[in-house]
């Protein structure tokens, strides 16, 4: 590809994945730490005024968001990374690793998907999935010879991916059969709907922390280019989810309703 051509796309694709990241994660910390507080508030007759009038137009950013933030992202994978050659390992070539971890991540939405269908316990589930993306990471590193930029980029990917299919494949689909059973157009739907799209909004905030650091590490080669940064990468992923328990908490006392 002609390098001018390429800076283009490059440039232009980036700016749709900020600008659609933004439309996104910002909806997702609305639901959750706004939204989440004020829906306790609602008397019967306020919900039915206020939720199928205010879901759907959020729902509507918050998941063609998501869709433009996840296709950009592998444009960009394509376009500045393996087109460049510069997300290669000690052992293949750009395209041939990039293709076998996005094969890898595909099935990690599979597995985390049947965790969560299965897994009754939040905090088990939690160290299950840590240690899960702890073995993605060192299958990534010492496997497939990934090096520690195009496994923080990879790794942002992955989180991002799962995020999306939340997205368009639980949180969507139920909250349409919750503002239809508040409508009044069709029944109320059974209490499991609900809980599993707010389970997975509440994954999609925690995993949203990390993927920002992983988005912008690229940046920042004394980080990434350690011999451990693999370990770095899981450090920043409970930093980010000490900050994601935090806010939750924060989010739920009188400070924020405050004027």
């Amino acid at each position: 590809m002609d390098p001018n051509v390429s800076e283009w796309l490059n440039l232009i694709f980036r700016w749709i994945h900020v600008l659609a990241g933004v439309m996104w994660i910002g909806h997702l910390w609305f639901f959750n730490y706004v939204n989440s507080q004020l829906a306790k508030t609602y008397t019967p007759e306020g919900k039915k005024q206020v939720l199928p009038e205010l879901m759907p137009r959020a729902l509507y950013w918050f998941r063609w968001g998501a869709a433009y933030t996840w296709v950009t992202g592998v444009l960009l994978l394509w376009i500045v990374y393996w087109a460049g050659n510069a997300m290669g390992s000690d052992k293949m070539s750009s395209y041939a690793s990039g293709g076998i971890l996005v094969v890898i991540v595909l099935i990690c939405f599979g597995i985390y998907d049947v965790l969560w269908k299965s897994m009754k316990n939040e905090m088990a589930g939690a160290v299950v999935s840590f240690v899960l993306l702890a073995g993605f990471l060192l299958l990534s590193r010492y496997v497939f010879g990934i090096g520690g930029r195009a496994l923080f980029i990879y790794t942002g990917a992955l989180l991002g991916t799962i995020m999306f299919a939340n997205v368009w494949m639980r949180i969507w689909p139920n909250q349409r059969k919750i503002i239809a059973g508040v409508k009044g157009t069709a029944p109320a739907p059974e209490a499991s709907i609900p809980a599993v799209a707010g389970l997975r909004s509440k994954h999609n905030t925690y995993m949203s922390f990390p993927l920002i650091f992983f988005m912008v590490s690229n940046h920042f080669p004394t980080v990434y280019g350690s011999d451990w940064a693999w370990i770095i990468a899981l450090i920043f992923v409970l930093v980010g989810w000490g900050i994601t328990k935090f806010l939750y908490g924060k989010s739920a006392t009188p400070a924020p309703a405050q004027f």
